[in-house]
């Protein structure tokens, strides 16, 4: 299990960008890929974006395809989601989740640790 903490998130006009950051405790941190994840109100969660343990694979939903880009800092415990050209649809809370799937995946049952989450509200 690793610890996760998220943050970055606010409040921003359409078009605009933020970028969230998600700092891991304990020192396995390389051994799992990283998940982004957002749930907007009366919405299930849906999958963002998620990245292999070395980062050399990336993955992400088609509605942010273009606009956001995840990445990691293995040295520093930190996986980042830099979003873009922010669409008032993108307005949710963005959950931060590690999978022991080191290659990656898209599927929530997948990443057994999940962050508590940080607000994203895009303004029109």
């Amino acid at each position: 299990q690793v610890q996760l903490v998220e943050s970055g998130g606010g409040l921003v006009q359409a078009g605009g960008s933020l970028r969230l950051s998600c700092a891991a405790s304990g020192r396995t941190f390389s051994s799992y890929a990283m998940g982004w994840f957002r749930q907007a109100p009366g919405k299930e969660r849906e999958f963002v974006a998620a990245i292999s343990w070395s980062g050399g694979s990336t993955y992400y939903a088609d509605s942010v395809k273009g606009r956001f880009t995840i990445s990691r800092d293995n040295a520093k415990n930190t996986v980042y989601l830099q979003m873009n050209s922010l669409k008032p649809e993108d307005t949710a809370v963005y959950y931060c989740a590690a999978s022991s799937n080191r290659e990656g995946s898209s599927w929530p049952p997948d990443f057994g640790s999940w962050g508590q989450g940080t607000q994203v509200t895009v303004s029109s």
